[in-house]
């Protein structure tokens, strides 16, 4: 039985955090948070030297990092991205596909069966998460429009029965078969996004009645206001902001929403409602330069810079290069957040779009032993899941 207690902690909490607390893991569970010390037998001891010790961080939206991308159509990507972005704290993802022909997602729901039976020393997979191909071809973004379709029932019955894996499916509601779509999703225990959409707002809410509850990345490929023969119509983004049937998730690298966009979000739509993600790409952890969106073999050629995948001819966003640890941080920093509602948008909140919070998202007795330390700026120096330390910052000695 391994037996682990942190002392010295900072302990995150939903509600406050426990100065100079303490925390005991039995095997992958834990098993007690104290203000206090707690006397102990045959503990191993890790001392947090006043750091923070927080809630692994989950990553519902994610596509690559290290190099690797989701589509590159080998076990080994799956397991390179998990392992590079637990470096990062992330504890827990969500790998994401992007628009292709349907034996690639496919062989998807086969990669992620195999990769995760594999998965000791990464991120542990929550489930797969199917970006396309159903999508308003005007609002493709970085989505390649060769692959961009319309529903097709018996294609998405096909995949969906092809493995019990797939977790969330992202798609534009207002296409023909989108509805019905929906209601097969939501039946299924899937989740039905909004996203790369030009719906409005009386077809977002045939949509919510319908079983779609999240919009996916939040102001990214989705209308906003607009004019048709002098009336205004409210888009996606408004609809999201205004529902409260709607959750939400943001790219919160500083670069695809500034400041001000987080700021409004979090107002309106507060933490519980609002879930941080990376949307990264192969170029996550990696120097910057020329990159590869999707299949590192026939994928979209993009260009990472000054933080962010950028587009060859630089006409838009490529996809986010950024990692869990940056978004906590970039919430706290220019967004005025405090820490304990930036750490709730990249745990709790995740945990509980995915159905998962009875286990993960919070540290709490019972649940998984998924924990993070990291100081004050949230450079992290040990990330820990199921019990097991993955990670130590070679500046962390104990």
């Amino acid at each position: 039985m391994k037996k682990i207690k942190i002392i010295n902690g900072n302990i995150i909490t939903p509600t406050h955090i426990i100065k100079n607390g303490t925390l005991l893991i039995i095997d992958n569970k834990i098993e007690l948070i104290s203000e206090v010390d707690v006397d102990t037998s045959d503990y191993q001891i890790i001392d947090a030297k006043g750091n923070y010790v927080s809630p692994g961080f989950i990553d519902i939206h994610i596509h690559g990092g290290g190099g690797h991308d989701f589509m590159d159509g080998t076990e080994e990507a799956y397991l390179k991205i998990a392992e590079i972005h637990a470096t990062y704290g992330t504890t827990a993802m969500a790998p994401t596909t992007l628009t292709s022909a349907k034996e690639d997602l496919l062989k998807a729901v086969d990669l992620y069966k195999s990769a995760d039976a594999n998965n000791t020393k990464g991120a542990q997979f929550i489930g797969l998460h199917l970006e396309g191909p159903y999508f308003a071809l005007n609002q493709s973004g970085a989505q390649d429009p060769r692959y961009i379709r319309n529903p097709d029932i018996e294609e998405y019955k096909e995949i969906i029965a092809h493995g019990d894996v797939i977790k969330r499916w992202s798609v534009a509601p207002e296409l023909p078969g989108a509805v019905e779509m929906g209601k097969y999703l939501t039946s299924n225990g899937i989740i039905a996004s909004i996203a790369h959409t030009d719906a409005i707002y009386e077809e977002v809410v045939v949509a919510v009645e319908n079983g779609y509850s999240l919009a996916t990345h939040l102001y990214s490929a989705m209308s906003g206001v607009t004019r048709r023969n002098t009336y205004r119509y409210a888009g996606v983004i408004e609809s999201a902001l205004l529902m409260d049937e709607i959750d939400v998730e943001i790219i919160a690298d500083g670069i695809h929403l500034p400041a001000p966009l987080l700021k409004l979000v979090y107002k309106i739509k507060g933490a519980e409602r609002t879930a941080l993600i990376t949307d990264a790409m192969r170029g996550a952890g990696m120097p910057e330069g020329e990159s590869v969106l999707g299949n590192k073999d026939t994928g979209l050629k993009v260009i990472v810079e000054n933080g962010v995948a950028i587009m060859a001819d630089r006409s838009s966003f490529a996809g986010s290069v950024a990692t869990t640890d940056r978004l906590v941080r970039t919430m706290v920093q220019i967004a005025d957040v405090s820490l304990i509602e930036a750490v709730k948008m990249m745990s709790k909140t995740p945990a509980k779009i995915m159905g998962i919070e009875a286990t993960k998202g919070t540290l709490a007795a019972g649940k998984d032993a998924d924990i993070l330390i990291f100081d004050e700026n949230i450079n992290i120096k040990i990330t820990m899941i199921n019990g097991n330390v993955v990670y130590t910052s070679p500046d962390f000695v104990n």
